[in-house]
């Protein structure tokens, strides 16, 4: 496969801004398919909380990675990145462009840069670590690792316990620090990927979102909910719009106050997605409302190049 040939276009930006639809747009134009790298959507349970693609946009172009796994099948970032570069392998013999689409920074990253790569430690340390937590509190874990890896210490999300232990594990356990491991022999790509990005003024970014939760409850969300009550220990449910309702069913809140709840940490969830899809400098920045043949354009620019 001739990479000089090969193209992913990336469509990002906050939830709710209208990355579905664009994607099918661009699908539709360059008649190729799309890839999503939505880590809520894969679940087939989860279809009206996590604001899926429907039936009829399902119908306008051909999606992979949309409810093909349950909320019981464990599934990771790695995983993801080890089947959507396969996928992708596939879809670029017949295609010189694929969309891929989706909110989760993590995963986006994984396809298009590929991921960190760590040494095995031993399971002890987490262990050890994840005891010394309870016992000491993370303050203690923060100056420990501030100690072995100050570069680690001033870039994660020190206010994490798992993004502390994580790195703590890996300075223990490999006697190197954990951030000289980072952006280090990641897999190359065989494409080339052009990041379009979509955004908005912050009001119209979280009337958006509010707009969104009330049409989820008049869809049925409520309902699908309560089916997934018995199964709400599972990471996948550990999310907005599902953790929320499950505390009212328990009594703790009212429906009211649930919803404020879903707003509220959907609206936390899209400031986190701006602040990680701003840190790429090579993504081209659109208003929700631009015109689609100004991004073909722009793309089709980039492709020339």
């Amino acid at each position: 496969m001739n990479s000089k040939n090969k193209y992913l276009i990336s469509i990002v930006g906050p939830t709710a801004i209208g990355k579905t639809s664009l994607s099918i747009k661009l699908a539709q134009h360059f008649n190729t398919e799309i890839l999503s790298a939505d880590s809520r959507q894969f679940y087939k349970e989860m279809q009206i909380g996590t604001a899926a693609p429907t039936v009829e946009e399902l119908l306008e172009a051909k999606h992979h990675f949309i409810h093909h796994k349950s909320i019981e099948d464990p599934y990771n970032v790695g995983t993801f990145e080890k089947e959507a570069i396969a996928t992708l392998d596939t879809l670029f013999k017949a295609h010189d462009i694929v969309i891929m689409v989706g909110g989760s920074g993590l995963y986006v990253d994984a396809v298009s840069k590929g991921l960190d790569y760590f040494p095995e430690v031993d399971k002890s340390i987490r262990a050890r670590l994840n005891l010394e937590l309870v016992e000491n509190g993370l303050e203690t874990l923060q100056l420990q690792l501030k100690t072995l890896d100050i570069e680690a210490y001033s870039t994660i999300a020190i206010e994490n316990p798992q993004r502390v232990i994580r790195a703590l594990e890996i300075c223990i356990g490999s006697g190197k620090p954990y951030s000289s491991f980072l952006n280090k022999d990641k897999n190359k790509r065989n494409f080339k990927t052009i990041t379009i990005g979509l955004t908005a003024e912050r009001d119209i970014i979280y009337n958006r979102i509010n707009k969104r939760v009330d049409i989820m409850l008049t869809e049925g969300q409520l309902e699908e909910a309560q089916s997934l009550v018995d199964k709400q220990h599972l990471n996948a449910l550990n999310t907005v719009g599902y953790k929320e309702l499950f505390n009212y069913f328990k009594g703790e809140w009212t429906l009211g106050f649930a919803m404020e709840e879903m707003k509220k940490n959907s609206r936390r969830f899209a400031k986190r997605q701006l602040t990680w899809f701003k840190r790429n400098k090579e993504t081209y920045w659109f208003d929700y409302l631009a015109d689609i043949n100004s991004i073909i354009e722009t793309i089709e620019k980039q492709k020339s190049l």
